[in-house]
């Protein structure tokens, strides 16, 4: 996004809004692997609201979330079903 940053006499220079990202990675309990993601603080707040990385991709819609993200969730799902099978 772009807008304007305003001073007190109200003179107007360009300036851009740039999302808070972060190199994060979780290490998944269920797969027993990192997962390393760039995400918002946003999302950080979001993935600890939830319970955990692993509870935030079960929970979320997948056109919501990064192809890695989704790779990640369909392991887990995987995981879920099989618990045996080795990924």
């Amino acid at each position: 996004m772009a807008g304007n940053n305003v001073s007190h006499a109200k003179n107007r220079t360009k300036r851009r809004f740039i999302p808070n990202l972060r190199r994060v990675s979780w290490h998944g309990e269920t797969l027993n692997a990192p997962l390393r993601l760039r995400v918002s603080a946003q999302a950080l707040r979001s993935v600890e609201h939830c319970g955990g990385i692993e509870a935030y991709l079960l929970k979320t819609s997948n056109d919501r979330l990064s192809p890695k993200a989704r790779h990640f969730k369909k392991r887990l799902l995987k995981r879920q079903k099989n618990p045996k099978a080795k990924n």
